[in-house]
C-alpha cells in the first residue's frame, strides 16, 4: 500500500484517485474548491459516471479515500503524487499547461520527503521534462523528485471499468526507480503493464487517440459518399467489421466526434506537428472532416425547410454521447446556436445534460429563437414540425416510428445517430434523414 495524492478531480483525476483507493491505497484527492470537497466527502460525484458514486462512498467508508484543499498536507508525505488536472485547448490549438504549472509549484513548495510526481493530464510531447525541471526549480528542501508519464485512456460514460479493466497500463520513466514505483502502485489491477521512456509514454497517448478519432471521421466520409452513390453506409461497415486488420469498433457513422478528448487532442498533436515545421496531414483531414460533419444534418434541414422561424424544434440529447454529463464540444451544441440565429422555438430533451446545457443557452429567448427544457422525450415531440436526434440515450432509442408520427405536427427527423430503420420509419408515414444512409 502507497500512500497518494492525486491533484484535481475532475474526469482523470477523481477516476484514478477512487481506483486506487478501490485496489488498497491510501489516497487523497486535492480540489481549490471548498464546495465540491464537501460533496465529494459526503459521496456524491461532481460528475456523471457510472459506478463512480458507489466506490467513492465505499472508499470513503473504509477511510482509505479523503478529500482536501489542503494541498500542502496533501504533498507533504506522499509517496507518489498523480497531477491529473485540466489542459484545455487554447484559441491556437495548443494545450493549456497553467493548470499543471500551478501544481508543480505547489508540490515543489510542500514535499519534505522523496517522491514520484506522475502526470496522467494529456500534455504535448516533451512537458514532463520541463515539469520535472520546474519542480526542481521551485523544491525548498532537499529531496529527490522524479517526474514519470502516465496517460489515461479512460472513456467517459465507462471511466471506472475502463481503469479497473484496462486493456494496458501505460508508464513512461528515466529511470529503474520510477519505473518500479509505478510498477509497485500498478500491480493490485493485475493489468499489462508497457513500460517506456517518458516522451514514448506521451506520444502513445495521442497516437491512440487521434487514431481513433481519425477512424471516426474515415467513417463519416465514407458515409457522405454513400449518399451520393446510394450505398448504405452501415452495410458498409458491417463487411468492414470482419476484417480483423480493421475491427468493429469506431465503425458507426454519425454527426462526429466530441467530448474532452478527441477534439482537443487531434488538434493538439496538428500543433505541436506544426510546430516542428510538420504537416499532419491525415490528423488536419481529420479536423475538417469532423468539424463540417457536425452541423451536416443542420445544412441538409435548411435546404428542406423555408425558414425555422417561429417553428417548434425538438432536439433529442444534448451530450456528446450517452452515459455522461460532458457538452465539451457535442454537435448539439453547434446545431443549437445555429437553430437559435435561425429563429426556432427549441425544446430540448437530455436525461443527464440539462443543467450543463443552460450554461451555454440559458432558458428562454437567445438572439432571434428562444430554448425550453423538457423533462421527457414526448414533450419535446409534441406538436414539432421537425426534430433533430443528437445522442443515443435509452430514452430516446425506446421511441417507436410510430410516436414521431402521433405526436409531432410534422413528422420530419434528422438522425444523427442512425437509431432507425429506414423501412420502418418510411412505412410509419414519417420523412426521415440519417447519416450516409
Amino acid at each position: 500500500m502507497k500512500r497518494i495524492a492525486v491533484a484535481g478531480t475532475g474526469y482523470v483525476g477523481l477516476v484514478a484517485g477512487v481506483c486506487f483507493a478501490e485496489v488498497g491505497h491510501d489516497v487523497t484527492c486535492v480540489d481549490v474548491d471548498e464546495a465540491k470537497v464537501k460533496l465529494m466527502e459526503s459521496g456524491v460525484s461532481p460528475i456523471y459516471e457510472e459506478g463512480l458514486e458507489e466506490l467513492m462512498k465505499k472508499n470513503n467508508a473504509t477511510g482509505r479515500l479523503r478529500y482536501t484543499t489542503d494541498y500542502k498536507e496533501a504533498y507533504r508525505q506522499a509517496d507518489a503524487i498523480f497531477i491529473g488536472v485540466g489542459t484545455p485547448e487554447q484559441p491556437d490549438g495548443s494545450a493549456n499547461l497553467s493548470y499543471i504549472a500551478t501544481v508543480c509549484r505547489q508540490i515543489a513548495e510542500s514535499v519534505e520527503k522523496d517522491c514520484l510526481v506522475v502526470v496522467k493530464s494529456t500534455v504535448p510531447i516533451g512537458t514532463n521534462d520541463k515539469v520535472e525541471q520546474f519542480i526542481h526549480d521551485f523544491l525548498l528542501r532537499d529531496v529527490k523528485v522524479e517526474v514519470a508519464s502516465n496517460p489515461e485512456f479512460l472513456a467517459q460514460g465507462t471511466a471506472v471499468r475502463d481503469t479497473l479493466h484496462a486493456a494496458r497500463i501505460i508508464i513512461g520513466t528515466e529511470s529503474k526507480e520510477a519505473e518500479a514505483l509505478l510498477q509497485e502502485i500498478y500491480k493490485p489491477f493485475n493489468l499489462p503493464i508497457v513500460s517506456v521512456k517518458r516522451r514514448s509514454a506521451e506520444m502513445i497517448k495521442y497516437a491512440c487517440n487521434d487514431f481513433l478519432a481519425l477512424k471516426i471521421s474515415y467513417m463519416n466520409d465514407i458515409a457522405n459518399l454513400c449518399e451520393l452513390v446510394g450505398a448504405d453506409i452501415e452495410d458498409v461497415a458491417r463487411g468492414m467489421s470482419y476484417d480483423e486488420r480493421i475491427g468493429s469498433r469506431f465503425l458507426n457513422a454519425g454527426i462526429g466526434f466530441g467530448g474532452s478528448c478527441f477534439p482537443k487532442d487531434t488538434k493538439a498533436l496538428k500543433y505541436l506537428a506544426n510546430q516542428h515545421g510538420y504537416k499532419l496531414k491525415t490528423v488536419e483531414a481529420c479536423v475538417e472532416v469532423n468539424t463540417k460533419q457536425k452541423t451536416r444534418l443542420f445544412e441538409k434541414a435548411k435546404k428542406r425547410m423555408i425558414s425555422f422561424d417561429g417553428l417548434k424544434v425538438a432536439v433529442l440529447g444534448l451530450t456528446f454521447k450517452a452515459g455522461t454529463d460532458d457538452l465539451r464540444e457535442a454537435p448539439s451544441i453547434d446545431n443549437i446556436q445555429l437553430l437559435l440565429e435561425k429563429g426556432a422555438d427549441i425544446y430540448a430533451f437530455d436525461p443527464v445534460g440539462v443543467k450543463r446545457a443552460k450554461q451555454h443557452f440559458p432558458e428562454g429567448s437567445i438572439e432571434k429563437g428562444r430554448i425550453t427544457y423538457v423533462k421527457t422525450t414526448r414533450e419535446a415531440l409534441q406538436d414539432a414540425a421537425i426534430c433533430f436526434i443528437f445522442t443515443e440515450w435509452g430514452e430516446i432509442k425506446v421511441l417507436k416510428p410510430e410516436d414521431y408520427k402521433k405526436l409531432m405536427r410534422i413528422p420530419l427527423v434528422y438522425d444523427g445517430r442512425n437509431l432507425y430503420d429506414l423501412r420502418e420509419m418510411k412505412e410509419a408515414g414519417i420523412e426521415y434523414y440519417s447519416i450516409g444512409r
